[in-house]
């Protein structure tokens, strides 16, 4: 498991670990574009798991606007997010 002190940060990498995390809990394999939820793949209890996942592992903070499901329905938004929320806190701190 990646680590806030581990955090990838290349293109293509937090992909491929949130790739690698849903696989391992879903036992299916996922594209970076599929829509999640819109496939049947995952429900939105499972977003919040998403939430932790992305907030523990890329040692990001999820809050408000940004818990909107859109951000979480595929692996690219994803990884778009924590990206974004990483920048916005190396600009802040």
């Amino acid at each position: 498991m990646t680590t806030p002190a581990q955090t990838p940060q290349s293109r293509g990498e937090i992909e491929a670990g949130l790739i690698a995390f849903l696989e391992g809990r879903t036992r299916v394999s996922w594209d970076e574009d599929v829509d999640l939820f819109a496939t049947g793949g995952l429900s939105s209890m499972f977003a919040m798991e998403l939430v932790v996942h992305l907030e523990q592992t890329y040692g990001v903070s999820i809050r408000g606007g940004d818990l909107k499901l859109d951000n979480f329905r595929t692996v690219r938004t994803m990884a778009g997010l924590v990206r974004r929320l990483k920048t916005d806190k190396d600009t802040d701190g």
